[in-house]
């Protein structure tokens, strides 16, 4: 109901407009051949109508003053085929003359003559003397020429006007002229061209610019079929703007070929009406019968076909045919459009509109055909805006559609990849548990030399496996941005000689020297994050340390600028190794890259290290730099701004490593809860080297029942176990009154878990593969923390 009201109201506004427009064309009809004017002022355009003499199958010569015989009067302006004469129908194929004479009132202004196409060949004379031209007028085919050109000529200062036009057509399916001619103040004709020429050539460039920026989102970014056919018809129908009726085409280019630009003018009709089908196909397929369409298609293809390679005696005739087809459009074209929105498709709404707006231009287009109505260029203008603007809506509604969707299916992407990966690496790391737990349990008792060598390669390997995982899951998380920093204090210095301390090992097993240089200005501690910066320059020297074969490594830390409350620092590593050329400089700090395929064979690892730390810098304001000579070595390096805080002190930090047969756990009972069986095994093993008795339980409900707050002082607890996880059983206890110490043992990373685990009650978190070392201090800190409580 209320779309068939806004259709009313359309088709009301519609209609008044054209009245009003219609009204305001001066009308005066020619009688006998003769247009009487000296009554009024010729101060606007003036149609000449009413009744010319025509002459069939005669070119009249001017300066004939002899009768004239077998004169018609008709209907100007009048197209002779199918006009029964002496018994006869004419045929299109012919020649004939138009005379009128008008009388004009004296001392008028200058006057000027509007002469529009006709449908092949013309010569106009006025007062005798011929002003204007197109093609070559013949009275047979031969050495005929048709062309299709506006042209305005400046009437003589006389108060009357003879014309004469001679009109042949031997190409035409339509003879004659079907155009109406106007005469006016010179002014008012130019302004009606211009404005005429102006409006097309606006709406032309809109909709050939409209068109290649569609067909542009379509051959960059979006594959839908809707906005490539979409962008076709606007290319194809641009043509109609400024190839049809007003001809504007053909005054830029006068000498352009008849027979090329009539069949675009043809074809761009039949393509642009098909191409609208099947794009209307692709936007609402639901909404669209698709047999209706393949047959609209089928008719409008077949007339292109038949325009391309027949003549144009025959394809001049398929207008009226394809009439059919354009009423048809006119209402099914709604309807798609209305059922759509109905159906509450994206950008409906806007297409529903955009279906009135066509409604109007083919309206007008059709009635104006018809003779019925001028061409309403203005109105035809408008609508033509409002339905490419609205389809342009259509079209960037859609595409936010397909892009929020995507948007939507990347975040589910990217969350089922970080699930994925948390996943893997619990996998991963719970057998790695038990590789180097139990690696290290065997160096601890007491292996032979040659087993030592054996546990160490087998131990190196699966540290190399750790950092790979680790390396995989921190960039995961920078790349999605979960990544938090601390802004907390911390000793550079001190964090420097602990990574060179760390790596000294590896160093001398390649007999290089790793060396630390310390910038005696450098006196305070720093605010930031030490678990980053340290990740950062671990990597750095440790890369240092994996592609040079000999020579040095050296750590440096050299102040740049300091004031009171800051300090600039150039914390670079430089090496004596293998460089890297000028043409993959840049490239290494890609991921998952290195500098060839041949030092990823000859030195291994997954090329995340460099990406990792990049990030990282730039996550906080820096930037990591690169200065290298391949043979020579390379310095890499970055430069950041830290406010100061106390004074630092020359000692470092050592942590006191706990000897195997230590037994400070000794009368300690631990209740270990996890279901792997290998895990239990390697943290059972050290907890007895360490003195500790433990109990068991494969599960959280287990945990529940065997705890014994009696007896046991500490719990150790996997997150993921079957029937009851670490979490709610955590839960369960706490909101039970249990108050001791109880340590989180994951496989995840600690960032990943450490918010929920410390919300539901857990003191503590050790990650998987855990340390000895640190498996022990975290479980003698809370055993003896608690009795001193």
């Amino acid at each position: 109901m209320k779309l068939n009201k806004v259709l009313y109201i359309a088709f009301i506004l519609l209609t008044g407009t054209i009245a009003k427009v219609s009204a305001q064309t001066n009308y005066v009809a020619a009688v006998h051949g003769v247009l009487d004017l000296r009554s009024q002022p010729v101060n606007d355009k003036i149609e000449l109508a009413g009744n010319w003499l025509f002459y069939w199958n005669q070119l009249i010569n001017p300066n004939d003053t002899a009768a004239i015989k077998n004169r018609i009067l008709v209907g100007f302006p009048f197209k002779w085929n199918g006009y029964i004469w002496r018994g006869k129908k004419l045929p299109a194929f012919g020649y004939g003359t138009y005379r009128l004479k008008i009388l004009l009132p004296k001392n008028h202004s200058p006057l000027k003559l509007a002469m529009p196409d006709v449908y092949s060949a013309y010569r106009l004379y006025v007062n005798k003397s011929l002003v204007a031209s197109n093609g070559t007028v013949t009275t047979s085919e031969k050495g005929f020429e048709a062309h299709w050109e506006y042209h305005a000529i400046d009437l003589p200062n006389s108060d009357t006007l003879n014309i004469m036009l001679q009109v042949s057509n031997f190409i035409h399916s339509k003879g004659g002229i079907g155009k109406p001619i106007f005469i006016g103040p010179a002014e008012k004709i130019d302004l009606a061209r211009h404005r005429a020429e102006g409006i097309d050539l606006m709406l032309t460039g809109c909709l050939l610019m409209g068109g290649l920026f569609f067909l542009g989102l379509y051959l960059l970014g979006s594959r839908d079929k809707a906005i490539l056919l979409f962008a076709l018809f606007s290319i194809i129908y641009s043509y109609r703007i400024i190839g049809t009726d007003n001809y504007v085409l053909h005054t830029l280019l006068p000498d352009i070929n008849w027979y090329v630009t009539a069949r675009l003018e043809y074809m761009s009709l039949f393509l642009g009406i098909g191409l609208f089908g099947f794009y209307t196909l692709y936007l609402y397929p639901l909404d669209v019968n698709r047999k209706v369409v393949n047959i609209i298609n089928g008719v409008c293809f077949s007339f292109t076909l038949m325009t391309l390679f027949s003549p144009s005696w025959i394809f001049t005739q398929l207008v009226n045919p394809f009439l059919v087809v354009m009423l048809f459009c006119l209402v099914y074209i709604p309807y798609v459009y209305s059922k759509a929105w109905r159906n509450n498709r994206p950008g409906s709404v806007y297409a529903l509109m955009s279906a009135f707006a066509l409604m109007s231009v083919f309206g007008i287009s059709l009635f104006h055909y018809w003779t019925l109505i001028p061409p309403l260029q203005l109105v035809s203008f408008l609508c033509y805006i409002a339905f490419f603007f609205l389809q342009s809506l259509v079209l960037a509604h859609r595409v936010s559609f397909v892009l929020k969707k995507a948007r939507a299916e990347a975040e589910q992407g990217l969350k089922v990849k970080s699930e994925f990966l948390s996943t893997m690496s619990h996998e991963i790391r719970t057998p790695l548990n038990s590789v180097i737990g139990m690696s290290h349990l065997l160096l601890k008792n007491e292996p032979r030399k040659d087993q030592i060598e054996h546990l160490d390669v087998m131990l190196f390997s699966a540290n190399n496996l750790l950092a790979i995982v680790n390396d995989v899951l921190d960039y995961n998380k920078i790349e999605a941005g979960k990544i938090t920093f601390e802004h907390i204090e911390m000793d550079l210095a001190a964090i420097a000689r602990n990574v060179v301390g760390g790596l000294q090992t590896t160093a001398h097993d390649k007999d290089i020297t790793l060396r630390l240089d310390l910038d005696k200005k450098l006196q305070h501690k720093l605010l930031g994050d030490p678990t980053r910066l340290s990740q950062v320059i671990t990597n750095l020297v440790h890369n240092a340390i994996k592609f040079t074969p000999s020579g040095e490594v050296v750590l440096g830390l050299e102040v740049k600028e300091q004031t009171d409350a800051s300090v600039t620092l150039m914390v670079f590593v430089k090496d004596t190794g293998i460089g890297i050329p000028r043409g993959k400089q840049k490239l290494i700090f890609e991921r998952f890259t290195q500098a060839d395929s041949s030092i990823s064979r000859s030195f291994g690892g997954t090329g995340l290290g460099l990406a990792i730390s990049k990030k990282i810098l730039e996550l906080q304001d820096s930037s990591l730099q690169l200065i290298s000579e391949e043979g020579v070595g390379s310095i890499f390096y970055f430069i950041k701004t830290f406010e100061k805080v106390g004074k630092t002190t020359d000692s470092v930090s050592v942590d006191v490593k706990p000897d195997a047969t230590d037994k400070l756990l000794n009368g300690i009972s631990i209740l270990l809860v996890d279901d792997n069986p290998m895990n239990v095994l390697v943290a059972q093993t050290y907890l007895k080297r360490w003195g500790a008795t433990t109990d068991v339980a494969t599960n959280g409900q287990e945990a529940l029942d065997k705890l014994d707050m009696s007896k046991h002082r500490l719990i150790l607890m996997d997150l993921q176990m079957p029937i009851m996880d670490g979490y709610e059983s955590t839960k369960k206890m706490r909101l039970s009154g249990v108050s001791i110490p109880i340590i989180a043992l994951t496989a995840n990373l600690p960032k990943d878990v450490e918010e929920e685990a410390y919300k539901t009650g857990f003191d503590d978190i050790v990650m998987k593969p855990f340390l000895p070392d640190e498996l022990h201090s975290k479980v003698l800190h809370y055993v003896f923390k608690q009795e001193h409580v």
